[in-house]
């Protein structure tokens, strides 16, 4: 059975090593790089987990970290909060752990008063693209940020959010 962890600023091992291996298992998936999160020790970590009003979660199945999803708060000047950093492990693919941890970003972001969220993908990233679609994410016509290539730019996706 999976269970969803809120990581807090002591939980940095946690989130380093999920991240780690994220960003091993699926380089293509992500804008940083692993190389780039070997520099810097637990207080990169711990800052990370510390960014005020941010939200962190990792799945976990028979206590082994299968996914990871991260909530970082809106920019004040109307931007909605954004859902970044979102994994899931080869084999907990396929059974619902992406919207699990979609769903706990999302409850986070509708407590903290939003009505909308956002994200960037990867064009590329079909997988993770459909992903986001099948829980109501759309493409906007916003520019994304570029990627290492100088040319490609993500594309940004944001989901309306209602209360239930």
């Amino acid at each position: 059975m999976v269970r969803l962890r809120v990581v807090t600023t002591n939980d940095w091992p946690l989130w380093r090593d999920v991240r780690r291996t994220a960003l091993a298992e699926a380089p293509h998936a992500f804008k940083s790089r692993l190389a780039d999160w070997h520099r810097g020790g637990e207080e990169r970590w711990r800052a990370r987990l510390e960014i005020p009003g941010a939200y962190h979660v990792v799945a976990l199945l028979d206590g082994r970290a299968v996914g990871m999803a991260g909530g970082m708060p809106g920019d004040g000047d109307g931007r909605p909060p954004e859902l970044r950093s979102v994994w899931v492990s080869p084999e907990a693919r396929g059974h619902g752990v992406g919207g699990r941890l979609i769903g706990a970003v999302e409850t986070w972001a509708l407590r903290a008063g939003a009505t909308a969220l956002r994200l960037a993908v990867i064009p590329d990233n079909a997988p993770a693209i459909a992903l986001y679609e099948r829980h109501g994410f759309a493409a906007t016509r916003e520019p994304g940020d570029l990627l290492s290539d100088g040319v490609t730019r993500e594309l940004v996706m944001v989901k309306a959010l209602r209360r239930s």
